[in-house]
């Protein structure tokens, strides 16, 4: 099998390996418990992007919609001649449970394990995901679903589940529409910064006002508009809460959060403060300096290096996601 390209800090492409760099969960409902401790892998075998959207997983599984968690833990029966089993190290257990089963080659030849890959492939549709992509930075693989329903030993509720999702999500894709929750037409946003919407429809049949939440799919309460939350119990936006509530590390004697929304298209990014300041984002494929958040090229001066202080010193603490606009 290959090796993994080796890859390199996006600004200054010093040489330092940007597998520390890791990829947190950019959806508004993701709980990110960021005083979880990760046990970090070698860099031989997994960038650990996107590990903490396992957690994320963890708990969107308590839904009433997603009970298809299996209890006993899948495991590929040795004797399958149609599968490629070897002693390499399971690239999508983030957080290191040590699945038991042995490990098999997907088609991108990376090793999961069929509870690892059930795991992320699931991420990935709670995310409104449509595509099952290999979950190792570097590696934009793509794999049929044919392919993750036979390597993740599906169960038939998986197998509902995840062919559910992926009609949702792909309608979802297409309109960028949410479900009114009171009479379940389908809506569309009209402005980005408020999560305050009206519904036409609810409106006409009541003969009064209907707006919900976007955030949460309620009915909305309090002020609006409001671009944070609405005032329902539990309506929290959890990105900011993570952006506020994370602690600070020292990239090269400069002192900053550890975790940032990527100032192009809001991914969330933890650094390691092991490597220098300038990072790449996977999703928007940016480079930004971690530390005063402008894109490289914009702060790349003079009076600026690749391991000492920003010019335009320390961006503070973030109190709203960026909006991606494709063009």
């Amino acid at each position: 099998m290959a090796k993994a390209p080796r890859m390199h800090c996006g600004g200054c492409r010093c040489g330092l390996a940007a597998e520390t760099v890791t990829l947190f969960c950019f959806s508004v409902r993701c709980n990110v418990d960021v005083n979880t401790k990760v046990k970090p892998k070698s860099s031989s075998a997994l960038i650990q992007g996107f590990c903490w959207l396992m957690l994320f997983h963890r708990r969107q599984r308590h839904k009433t919609d997603s009970n298809m968690e299996t209890t006993q833990e899948k495991c590929y029966d040795p004797f399958d001649s149609s599968l490629r089993f070897v002693d390499e190290e399971d690239v999508l257990d983030f957080l290191c449970e040590g699945f038991k089963s042995r490990r098999a080659l997907m088609s991108c030849g990376h090793a999961v394990t069929p509870m690892s890959l059930t795991k992320w492939c699931r991420t990935l549709l709670d995310q409104g995901e449509t595509r099952f992509v290999c979950g190792l930075i570097g590696c934009d693989v793509e794999w049929p679903y044919a392919e993750v329903r036979k390597m993740a030993l599906l169960t038939p509720e998986e197998t509902k589940y995840f062919e559910k999702s992926m009609a949702s999500n792909l309608a979802r894709a297409i309109s960028g529409a949410k479900l009114c929750p009171g009479c379940k037409s389908s809506l569309m946003r009209e402005n980005e910064f408020s999560l305050c919407v009206r519904c036409t429809v609810c409106t006409a049949n009541t003969r009064r006002a209907y707006d919900f939440c976007w955030q949460c799919l309620r009915e909305w309460k309090g002020p609006a508009p409001r671009s944070d939350r609405c005032g329902n119990d539990g309506c929290c936006n959890e990105s900011l809460k993570t952006l506020a509530t994370c602690p600070d590390i020292i990239i090269w004697s400069v002192t900053c959060p550890s975790i940032r929304a990527c100032p192009t298209c809001g991914a969330l990014l933890q650094h390691d403060s092991a490597t220098c300041r300038y990072v790449h984002c996977p999703r928007c494929k940016k480079n930004f300096c971690f530390v005063c958040l402008r894109l490289t090229p914009k702060c790349l001066n003079r009076s600026s290096n690749h391991f000492g202080h920003c010019s335009t010193g320390v961006a503070p603490r973030q109190t709203s996601i960026p909006v991606w606009r494709k063009k």
